[in-house]
């Protein structure tokens, strides 16, 4: 599905290279230091953060997009903002879905023009504005989300750590499965068991704040 692959290339010009959401502290700090660790950090996001939190906001966003109920899209993007742990995670999220709001203009979407200068923003907003009026399915959709998420996380680990390419496509591979039954999971879930704790990651994206030598934002 070609509108699925131009959301979740890595592409997209929206500036998600520079982020890197708390991973480079936690290398830094040593808790993330090889494929192993990575592997523990990213799929431990994933099946926990992204599974019960993003996902499925996310699916309630793509269903307020399709119905034009412009009140619950508030609504849901802004308790996915509310939820981001650290200060630098709210900017990276305001930043990423204030460009992608600009690109969707520029390619036609009107309703993406309003949230350009929308001061809490987040990504998911406007990629699931983008999946509903291009009527990408919400599995499709929730997946390819959840992949973008991965594969920039998987990035930012290999140039950290580093990771050589084969360690890196090997937790790719490891994550197939992982991603699958978060969509899954999270399509089902019900409004009040949506939401998720993850100290580690608040903890790294605030000591992110202050570090002294930093290749990327967050």
């Amino acid at each position: 599905m070609p509108r699925l692959l131009q959301l979740c290339s890595p592409a997209l010009p929206v500036g998600a290279y520079a982020y890197s959401q708390g991973l480079e502290s936690a290398v830094e700090r040593g808790w993330v230091r090889d494929e192993a660790s990575a592997g523990a950090w990213i799929l431990g996001l994933l099946n926990h953060t992204v599974r019960r939190l993003d996902l499925p906001v996310f699916a309630r966003l793509y269903a307020a997009w399709r119905e034009s109920d412009l009140e619950a899209v508030r609504r849901w993007n802004g308790r996915l903002h509310a939820s981001r742990e650290a200060a630098e995670l709210q900017r990276e999220d305001r930043h990423l879905g204030a460009a992608l709001a600009r690109l969707l203009s520029d390619l036609g979407i009107d309703e993406a023009g309003p949230w350009r200068d929308t001061p809490r923003v987040c990504f998911a907003t406007l990629f699931s504005l983008a999946a509903a009026r291009w009527e990408i399915p919400l599995q499709e959709a929730a997946t390819g989300y959840a992949w973008a998420w991965l594969e920039n996380q998987v990035t930012a680990a290999t140039r950290l750590i580093p990771l050589g390419q084969t360690a890196s496509q090997r937790l790719l591979v490891a994550a197939n499965p992982v991603i699958a039954a978060a969509v899954t999971d999270s399509l089902t879930l019900s409004e009040d068991d949506i939401g998720a704790a993850a100290p580690g990651l608040a903890l790294a994206g605030a000591l992110h704040e202050t570090q002294y030598s930093r290749l990327f934002r967050s």
